[in-house]
C-alpha cells in the first residue's frame, strides 16, 4: 500500500511523507487497520467495539460489562485484542479508564506478542518520538497521573506484562501514543474512538492540507484533496482549523510540541472573519459555548435548544452568521432540533451555516461535505426537493474526492440523490 509515497527528511521537522508520483485530487494514497485502537468515551453506549459502527442496541461483554457489539460475530473478531484488557476493565469497576489509558493498555498488550502490524511498514512503534523534552511541566504532569493510572488498571494481569513492564518508560510511551494517536470519526465526522496507526504518524500539518484522512470503520483512508507533485511533501490538517491562527498555533504547540508556520498561520488567513462582529458580543457567545455543549453531552435537548435560540435572536444585529462562535451556536441549535424533530427549525439553522462552512472549509473537505449532506437531508424531508438536490450535488462532488466512491457514507448519499431525484420526477 506504501509504493505510492515515501518516507523522508523534511526540512525543519524532521520525518515526512512524500509523493513517488503526481498524485490527483481523490486518489486513495493509504488505507490502514490501527496496531491498536479503543472505542472512546463519546461513543462507547452507541459504537461497537470492533467494527465502530454505531447502533440504538449493542451486546455487551458478559465478563467486563463494558464492551458492547454488533452481535456475536463481532465479539468473536474482536476478542484476540479484548481478550486480556477484559480482566483489567472487570478489576477496575465501577470505573472505567480514561481513552488513552486503555489504548496504551493495548499497546503493551500487541508488544508482548510481538505481533507485526501492516500499518508498520513505513514506520514503527518503537521509532516514534515522544517529543516529552518540548513539554510543559503541566503536560508532564498529567502524562505521570495517567502512568499510575495504567499500573493500577493492569496490576491484575500476568507476570509477563509486569515484566515488560518494567522494560518500558510508560512516561515516554504515554508522549508517544498523546502525540500520534488519531481521533477516530463516524460518517457525520463525530468522534467515535481513537488509534495508533504508525505509518501515518509520519505526516505533517499544515493549515491548508493537501490530504484528508476519513474513516471506514476503524479503517484509515488517506486521500488527495490537491494536485500532489513528485517528491511534494503530504500534510494533513491535526485539527479543526476552524479556529484563528492564535488559538490553532497554541493547541498544536500544546498537545504536538510544535509551533506551525504555514503559510495560513503567517497570513493569519480568515482571522477576520472568523472574529468577525462586536468583540464584547463574540465573547459573550463564547463563554456560552462550553455550557450549550455541556447539555448536548448530557442530551438536554430542549435547554440546548433554548440557549441557542436565546444567544442567537439576542446577536442577529451585532455578528455575522461568518463569526465562529455564533456559528458553533447555530450547529448545535441544528443539532437540537434534529434530536426534537423541529425540522422546519433544523432546515432554517442549517441553511445558515452553508455560507460559512464554505469560506472556512474551502477546496474539498470532508466537514463540509457532511454538513451539506445533512442540511440536503432535512431539505429533502421538508419536501423542499429542488433546494435538497442542489445541496446534495455539491455534497457528491466534494465526498468523491474525500471519501471516494466506494465508502459507506457515499454510497448513502447516491441513495439520497436517487431518491430526490425520483420524488422530483413525480411532481
Amino acid at each position: 500500500m506504501a509504493r505510492r509515497l515515501e518516507r523522508f527528511c523534511s526540512p525543519g521537522k524532521g520525518n515526512g511523507l512524500r509523493a513517488l508520483q503526481c498524485v490527483k485530487p481523490g486518489e486513495l494514497l493509504y488505507k490502514a487497520e490501527p496496531f491498536a485502537y479503543t472505542v472512546s468515551k463519546k461513543g462507547r453506549r452507541s459504537a461497537c467495539e470492533n467494527c465502530f459502527s454505531r447502533k440504538q442496541s449493542l451486546l455487551r461483554c458478559s465478563r467486563c460489562k463494558v464492551a458492547r457489539y454488533c452481535d456475536a460475530r463481532c465479539q468473536r473478531q474482536a476478542w484476540p485484542e479484548h481478550k486480556r484488557e477484559c480482566l483489567c476493565l472487570r478489576s477496575c469497576q465501577p470505573r472505567i479508564p480514561a481513552d488513552s489509558v486503555r489504548l496504551v493498555g493495548r499497546v503493551i498488550f500487541k508488544l508482548l506478542n510481538h505481533s507485526s502490524c501492516p500499518s508498520e511498514e513505513l514506520y514503527s512503534v518503537s521509532e516514534h518520538e515522544s517529543h516529552i523534552k518540548e513539554m510543559s511541566e503541566e503536560m508532564k504532569e498529567g502524562l505521570g497521573h495517567l502512568k499510575e493510572m495504567l499500573q493500577l488498571y493492569l496490576q491484575e494481569e500476568s507476570e509477563d506484562v509486569s515484566r515488560l513492564m518494567s522494560g518500558l518508560d510508560l512516561l515516554h510511551l504515554f508522549a508517544k501514543v498523546t502525540c500520534n494517536c488519531f481521533t477516530i470519526s463516524d460518517g457525520e465526522m463525530q468522534e467515535v474512538g481513537v488509534g495508533l496507526y504508525p505509518s501515518m504518524s509520519l505526516l505533517n500539518h499544515d493549515c491548508d492540507p493537501n490530504c484528508v484522512i476519513v474513516f471506514e470503520g476503524r479503517h484509515l483512508l488517506l486521500h488527495a484533496v490537491k494536485e500532489i507533485q513528485p517528491e511534494e511533501e503530504l500534510t494533513v490538517s491535526y485539527i479543526d482549523v476552524l479556529v484563528p491562527t492564535l488559538e490553532r498555533q497554541t493547541q498544536l504547540k500544546k498537545q504536538y510540541c510544535f509551533l506551525c508556520e504555514c503559510q495560513r498561520c503567517k497570513s493569519r488567513d480568515k482571522d477576520a472573519d472568523m472574529l468577525a462582529g462586536e468583540e464584547r458580543a463574540w465573547n459573550r457567545v463564547r463563554e456560552c459555548i462550553a455550557k450549550a455543549e455541556e447539555h448536548q453531552s448530557q442530551e438536554q435537548w430542549d435547554q440546548v435548544l433554548a440557549m441557542c435560540q436565546t444567544v442567537i435572536d439576542n446577536n442577529q444585529d451585532v455578528l455575522p452568521d461568518r463569526n465562529i462562535y455564533l456559528l458553533r451556536m447555530l450547529d448545535c441549535a441544528m443539532d437540537a432540533c434534529i434530536h426534537l424533530s423541529r425540522w422546519e427549525e433544523a432546515v432554517r439553522y442549517g441553511t445558515r451555516t452553508l455560507q460559512p462552512y464554505r469560506l472556512y472549509y474551502a477546496g474539498f473537505h470532508p466537514v463540509r461535505a457532511v454538513q451539506l449532506m445533512r442540511v440536503g437531508k432535512l431539505q429533502s424531508h421538508q419536501e423542499m426537493l429542488r433546494e435538497a438536490l442542489e445541496t446534495l450535488k455539491q455534497a457528491f462532488e466534494i465526498m468523491k474526492v474525500t471519501h471516494g466512491g466506494e465508502h459507506s457514507l457515499m454510497l448513502d448519499l447516491k441513495q439520497m440523490l436517487g431518491e430526490c431525484q425520483a420524488e422530483m420526477n413525480q411532481t
